[in-house]
């Protein structure tokens, strides 16, 4: 049997990093820094009580800049992090940043149906670009904003923090190592109970919907675990609170997902339950995490007494998030979550709304 291992926080992000993303995107070339600038784009809960403390955190990069349509959390941020006049920007001047050599990243933390045209937008500017996901609302409008990246040589990555956390890392790596062998299936579960009425995650014009924001982590946590992208996909939604969710807006979502290797999946999201887990059994084997997708406290185990535990406090997986997505740019270097990682969870998403409208199993 094999000896009982634990994942050290020494774990290489490094090494780890071919086995999370199989995409390749280089960095454009940037002016020589030791710190890259970053813009944060939406100053809502995600931006005040993360990012900006993240960025307090980095190595890499630091807080430059502001782009918000409320002057009073203009004047709050200004003065809690030292932000000069000449770095703050409306909704309306936003494109003036294209002067600004102080701001090397934008990072857009906007509802999901503003980030194509801000990404656009901020690549147009010259620009690098972080984009909060979902990536976007449909496939269409990621695949313009790779394309628009690609034509301004500027990099563009998604904010998928899990990518960049090392007990993800360890229970992916595990995985592809072949410590359970031949994965046969995966349930993942993201969710929890959203009490509110009028966000932009009840606004379906919005990008509203659990499939666009928990959804994304099921979808990642069956792609990641099998190494695989599915072929086919059915998928039921339903609401306890139609008053709120409406007009196809989904509360709960059930999806199960094939793969090519002949895995299945079993993904659940929801704003009506709390749910998070990730369960893979496979031919020798089983890995569970839980919780799974958390902003701290990330752990798990697997087959043979392997132990997947490293600790750490908010916001460190922003943190490293962004120090990784910095780096990559400086050094001209592979990002590790590329654009074309957010138009594959948009692809299913979309082709999950189409099987639970239609009732039938749809291919990709």
């Amino acid at each position: 049997m094999t000896s009982r291992r634990t994942i050290l926080q020494t774990l290489s992000l490094a090494s780890a990093s071919t086995l999370v993303s199989p995409h390749t995107l280089l960095a454009a070339t940037s002016p020589k820094k030791d710190k890259l600038g970053v813009a944060l784009v939406g100053l809502g809960y995600y931006s005040t009580d993360l990012l900006a403390p993240a960025l307090q955190q980095t190595r890499n990069c630091y807080l430059a800049g502001i782009v918000t349509g409320t002057p009073a959390k203009a004047e709050t941020w200004k003065k809690k992090y030292n932000i000069p006049d000449k770095n703050i920007y409306s909704y309306q001047t936003f494109d003036q940043i294209a002067n600004n050599p102080d701001i090397d990243v934008v990072y857009v933390v906007l509802p999901p149906s503003m980030h194509e045209e801000y990404v656009v937008r901020a690549a147009k500017a010259g620009k690098h670009v972080w984009v909060e996901k979902p990536m976007a609302v449909t496939a269409r409008e990621c695949q313009n904003m790779i394309d628009t990246c690609r034509k301004n040589k500027r990099v563009l990555t998604v904010g998928y923090r899990l990518h960049h956390e090392p007990n993800t890392q360890a229970y992916v790596k595990f995985l592809r190592d072949g410590g359970i062998g031949k994965i046969n299936l995966v349930n993942c579960a993201a969710g929890y109970y959203d009490a509110r009425t009028d966000h932009w995650k009840q606004k379906k014009e919005m990008g509203g919907g659990v499939m666009y924001d928990m959804g994304v982590y099921a979808i990642q946590g069956a792609r990641l675990s099998t190494g695989e992208e599915p072929v086919a996909l059915t998928a039921q939604q339903y609401t306890t609170r139609p008053d709120v969710y409406k007009n196809g807006l989904d509360e709960t979502s059930l999806v199960q997902l094939e793969f090519p290797s002949g895995a299945r999946a079993a993904i659940q999201s929801s704003y009506g339950m709390n749910m998070n887990f990730l369960h893979v059994t496979g031919q020798k084997g089983q890995l569970e995490m839980e919780p799974y997708s958390a902003y701290n406290g990330v752990k798990g185990e697997g087959s043979n007494g392997f132990k997947i535990d490293v600790p750490y406090k908010m916001p460190t997986q922003q943190a490293m998030q962004m120090d990784n997505d910095a780096k990559a740019i400086m050094t001209n270097s592979p990002v590790l979550v590329p654009g074309e990682e957010g138009l594959a969870d948009i692809r299913v998403v979309e082709a999950i709304y189409k099987a639970a409208k239609e009732g039938k199993r749809v291919t990709l």
